[in-house]
């Protein structure tokens, strides 16, 4: 099996001239070696060669080997390079940073990167850390460890780190086999589990990019405007002190700055990536700064604590940022004057004022903000304290008076100046809140092309910077609640101390390392979500998986995805105009959930395949974890937000059924088709057991068609048919036969596949097509009907049109074809349908309004003329016909009874049908039937006479057919006198003459045995009319034979009553079902069987068109000799 990557020799000439702008080398067209098999095949093999990477055409002539070496195998040496020349161009091996070898396919000109010189720390490694540290550990980990409790913050941090190292080694063991180009988990996901899958996980991991922007955008604003530059609000926040009033204002405060924050960060995308690239470094040492800042900080409350305090009412929090001292009154001079608390709290004067009762009652303490380490807060801090919106922060350890006003519960007034809950929390709320700090391990897959050393880099990055972080935010989870009061790590914004990030108030030597650092984390996490999310849906839509986005791919002369970027910002913008960085967040989760899940998903689905391909280097993963690993990020998304994950899974979905059915197919090894593969194993095998049951028997349809001398489907509708009686459910197998030899018919073979198989998709007729190639037509049909299908998934109904011109020469598919295809779908057990006048039945588009489906139940088959009309008013096309059936009652029988028993048996089949039944009274034979009874043996003694070639007998039974026709119309009133010779002339004299000449040459067989031989062209003698009248006066015995065919009833009682009853059954058959059904929309009749005998098939051919004469669209149903129908459930 050919390793599956491309293999691009560069040549180190003067052609390629480098860019400094891109660092790449643009190679001409005529040195770079188009990954394709050979144009020409050796003779015989219609079928292009594999592509290989070790196969090129422009090493055809250099490959071409001369020795007598090696001369057994130069025959192959085109599709079978020797050893030498594959290790030859191993060696001259280039990574591509586009590797995805189907976008480069249509370019003109390939890329060929210079030699990749980063390492595991610089490539991998610090591209992990600085995108999985970001905007919730600076701005929402103290909160969610305040709200959730050190015990409650230590599960969210462990469940979520935990699903991104399962998710990690998941993507090490898909990245270490073989080469990952640029594409990153969308390349991984789509090569492992096919487009369709990898499209609707790709475009979630494009939303969860692009939202994820939007949450830095967010952060980086709301440091700005909370902690660095309050004054430069539009909608004023300090003035305001109802609670929802100052939502309002900082979310209108957010859209609007945020908006031009994106259109700025979007412009320095559009303008140059290699200016985000510069800044990398400065963004990633504001992260280091500021994480060093922060345990310093720690580390210091040990020693000694900081300044910061924080005012207590009972034990109710209060927002310090409106007054300076903590107390009630205060000593100014000899007086005591009251403060600024005291007057948000009182209205009047000191000695005469009317003050809150809460305020009345309980003491105001300060205490410390940041306790330290060696405070024992621990302990107050392990659980959580969940509440509603408007909850009023509370220290539940300081002694309290509680009051029956109803404030005590809801803050109202807006003079009060309590801490509260801005949202709702809950555990599953602060579980989605906090995903998006683990994100970004797929950093370091996005750049393997850049790497010196891809698969070792990528896994030990990863997973080394999974393990740091992991332990970066444990760490904090435990520092934080060790070190900080709880009322002041749920005070989400600071307000209890002075407005302040609760985690600068924590910071060595200054706040501002923390906050400065900070925003420039989320600045530049912001410019690299917007960096990757349009490079990721050029990658999709270059894929051209989904035609809407093909627009999407193309990009300016420097690279940079112009249309991409642009909508990328618009959906950014969505994520901007909500406002508020805890509502986002959960978004962003649920499409980096999905992704992670199928990653995860991948590496199960092909470690379990144990496919031939799949051979990792990274050598530490197990199908269970990967398992384990999804079953996690399935249920961190439900735990997260359940509408929001149904959500997800909706438009995940619906990508999956868009890109299925409108999307471009591609065959990428993926493991969905081994997984598919897997199942139809087991299934089939399952299926071989035992045979169905009754219940679940449904006809599984063998069509065999036939082609005409364009090798173009004859008879499009019998594939119609097919439709609207499968309507999508069960086996089809749409099969025709090609005569001659395999080796000179090859080609014509796949030509009739491609041109049924666009025939099965204009009729919508899903199934599985077959062209085989025979000496005879005969048993090519006889090869299918024995051996189509797999184990218990095999056909039980053949299906077939009926061959109207059986009677000419020109058809190809003779009675004798027919007629065994009848006796061998007999011998098979199989169900027989045989369409008359296919072309005139109706197509997938048509609607037949009014009308009946009329089914004549003669024999009884197993039910399955009426499962048919069942089946055929399930599609739309005979939804509104109305089922009617018919039965022949015989003399003897009781037919009001038998009309009785027919309704009760339809009843209990569930079955909405009208009922009647046909009497067919004992009646003579007449002429008409002795005749046709007559003419047919004639035609068949003739046959068996004479030793014709099969064109000559042709011939001979059609000029016999002209001259019964003859017969017929002379006895008619208005017809000549049968003494009038009529003389043919054209055609006719011809065939006349060939007959009289053939029944001489038979009346003499001896004295023409070795002069007249058969001849394809028949005979070649010239006639004229008097020697025709001569022939005619010396056979008058044979002409009056045919002349006065009624007037010798002698004639009749020679022949074979068996023959005669048979016809007589067809023709008053016939007069009953063209006397009640002549206008319905369908005939459904019971074919009757096949001469046990190989004789007589041309009889049991003329009682079939007997039987549907005069009737427009026809099904003949022959039983598979099993019950196909049940009043039981």
């Amino acid at each position: 099996m050919p390793t599956n990557f491309t293999v691009v020799p560069v040549e180190d000439s003067a052609a390629a001239s480098p860019d400094p702008e891109d660092g790449v080398e643009r190679v001409q067209d005529d040195e770079v070696a188009v990954d394709s098999g050979p144009e020409t095949c050796a003779e015989g093999d219609e079928s292009p060669l594999e592509d290989s990477p070790f196969m090129s055409n422009s090493d055809h002539e250099s490959s071409c080997y001369d020795g007598k070496n090696m001369a057994l195998f130069e025959e192959e040496m085109d599709s079978n390079p020797m050893v030498s020349s594959l290790l030859n161009k191993l060696a001259n091996y280039t990574n591509l940073t586009q590797g995805v070898v189907e976008h480069e396919e249509a370019e003109n000109d390939r890329v060929a990167v210079k030699s990749p010189q980063m390492g595991t720390f610089i490539g991998v490694y610090l591209p992990c850390m600085q995108n999985i540290l970001g905007v919730i550990l600076f701005l929402r980990l103290t909160w969610i460890v305040g709200t959730a409790g050190i015990v409650g913050s230590f599960l969210i941090v462990f469940m979520c780190c935990a699903c991104t190292m399962l998710t990690a080694i998941s993507m090490s063991a898909i990245a270490t086999n073989g080469v990952v180009p640029a594409g990153g988990s969308y390349y991984m996901i789509s090569r492992s589990l096919g487009p369709e899958f990898g499209g609707a996980v790709g475009l979630c991991f494009y939303l969860g990019t692009t939202f994820a922007g939007s949450m830095y955008i967010l952060g980086t604003i709301e440091i700005l405007l909370m902690y660095i530059v309050k004054s430069a609000a539009l909608f004023g926040m300090n003035d305001l002190t109802d609670p929802e009033e100052k939502t309002k204002a900082m979310l209108n405060n957010m859209r609007v700055y945020g908006t031009c924050c994106l259109a700025f960060m979007a412009l320095l995308v559009f303008v140059g990536v290699k200016y985000v690239n510069k800044l990398a470094l400065v963004f990633l040492s504001c992260v280091v700064l500021s994480i060093m800042a922060m345990y310093t900080g720690v580390i210091k409350t040990a020693i000694s604590t900081p300044n910061d305090t924080v005012c207590l009412l009972g034990n109710r929090s209060l927002q310090n940022g409106n007054f300076e001292v903590c107390r009630k009154t205060e000593m100014r001079g000899n007086e005591t004057q009251p403060t600024q608390l005291w007057e948000l709290f009182c209205k009047g004067s000191l000695h005469n004022s009317t003050c809150d009762e809460y305020f009345d009652l309980n003491n105001v303490t300060e205490i410390k903000a940041i306790p330290g380490l060696l405070s024992g807060v621990i302990t107050e801090n392990l659980w959580g304290s969940y509440g509603p919106s408007g909850m009023l922060v509370e220290k539940k350890e300081q002694p309290s008076i509680s009051v029956s006003d109803k404030t005590e519960e809801r803050y109202e007034s807006p003079a009060r100046t309590y801490v509260v809950n801005d949202i709702a929390t809950c555990f599953t709320l602060l579980v989605g809140i906090y995903f998006p700090s683990v994100t970004g391990i797929m950093a370091g897959s996005n750049r393997s092309g850049d790497l010196r050393d891809a698969q070792r880099s990528i896994p030990i990055g990863t997973i080394l910077a999974i393990a740091t972080t992991s332990i970066i935010y444990i760490s904090c989870v435990l520092l934080f609640g060790a070190s900080i009061e709880g009322v002041v790590l749920r005070d989400k914004f600071g307000e209890s101390v002075k407005s302040s990030l609760v985690l600068g108030t924590l910071a060595w030597p200054s706040k501002w390392v923390i906050i400065i650092g900070s925003f420039f984390s989320c600045c530049g996490a912001g410019l690299q979500s917007l960096t990757g999310a349009p490079r990721l849906l050029q990658a999709i839509a270059r894929d051209k998986l989904m035609p809407f986005l093909q627009v999407f791919g193309h990009a300016k002369a420097n690279g940079e995805p112009t249309w991409a970027l642009l909508l990328t910002a618009a959906i950014c913008e969505i994520g901007i105009l909500i406002a508020s960085l805890d509502s986002v967040a959960p978004i962003l989760s649920m499409f980096f959930l999905m992704c992670y899940l199928f990653v995860n998903l991948a590496c199960a689905v092909q470690t379990l395949l144990r496919t031939p391909n799949w051979r990792p280097r990274f050598k530490f993963y197990h199908w269970t974890l990967s398992f384990l690993g999804m079953s996690l990020c399935l249920s961190l998304m439900f735990i997260s937000s359940w509408y929001y994950a149904l959500t997800t899974i909706l438009i995940a979905g619906c990508i999956y059924k868009y890109i299925e059915y409108s999307g471009a197919e591609k065959e990428w090894g993926d493991g969905i088709h081994g997984l598919s593969l897997n199942a139809a194993r087991y299934a089939l095998i399952k299926l071989e057991e035992a045979p169905p049951h009754t219940k679940n028997w449904r006809p599984q349809v063998l069509v065999l068609l036939k082609l005409d001398s364009d090798l173009v489907v004859k008879h499009p509708r019998l594939l119609s048919f097919t439709t609207q009686l499968k309507a999508g459910k069960g086996l089809t197998i749409v099969s025709s036969v090609l005569e001659g030899a395999y080796m000179n018919r090859g080609a014509d073979a796949k030509l009739s596949e491609q041109n049924v198989k666009a025939a099965m998709s204009a009729e919508k007729s899903k199934g599985f097509c077959h062209v085989v190639v025979s000496s005879n037509l005969r048993d090519g049909f006889s090869h299918l009907i024995q051996t189509a299908g797999l184990g218990g998934m095999k056909h039980n109904t053949v299906l077939i049109a009926w061959p109207a011109n059986w009677k000419q020469k020109e058809n190809p598919i003779t009675w004798e074809n027919f007629t065994e295809t009848v006796r061998e779908t007999t011998a098979a057990h199989q169900a027989l349908l045989v369409a008359k006048n296919i072309d005139l039945f109706p197509s997938n588009h048509e609607r037949l309004g009014e009308g009946t489906i009329d089914v004549w139940w003669i024999v009884h088959d197993g039910g399955l003329l009426m499962l048919l009309p069942f089946l055929l008013r399930q599609h739309k096309v005979w939804r509104k016909c109305k089922m009617r059936i018919f039965t022949v009652a015989q003399m003897d029988d009781n037919s009001i009874q038998m009309k009785k028993d027919l309704q009760m048996f339809l009843y209990h089949l569930r079955l909405d049908a009208e009922v009647e039944v046909v009497e067919m009274h004992e009646s003579d034979i007449s002429a008409f039937t002795y005749e046709k009874t007559l003419v047919m043996e004639q035609r068949s003694q003739m046959i068996k006479q004479m030793q014709l070639s099969k064109t000559e007998r042709e011939r001979e039974i059609q000029s016999i057919t002209d001259v019964s026709r003859s017969s017929i119309k002379r006895k008619r009133p208005a017809a000549q006198s049968p003494n009038t010779l009529q003389v043919p002339t054209g055609l006719t004299f011809e065939r006349e003459a060939q007959l009289i000449h053939d029944r001489h040459t038979r009346s003499h067989p001896a004295a023409h045995k070795d002069k007249v031989s058969p001849s394809p062209d028949g005979v070649h003698m010239t006639w004229t009319k008097e020697k025709l009248v001569s022939e005619r006066s010396r056979n008058r015995e044979a002409s009056m034979a045919v002349r006065d065919l009624f007037n010798m009833k002698p004639e009749w009682e020679s022949l074979n009553q068996s023959n005669v009853r048979r016809m007589h059954t067809a023709v008053k058959l016939n007069e009953a079902v063209v006397k009640k059904s002549k206008d319905a929309q369908l005939v459904l009749l019971n074919m009757p069987g096949p001469p046990k005998h190989t004789g007589g098939y041309e009889n049991y051919m003329e009682f079939l068109e007997v039987l549907m004469e005069g009737l427009d669209r026809v099904l003949l149903v022959r039983g598979g000799g099993r019950e196909v129908i049940t009043i039981y459930s």
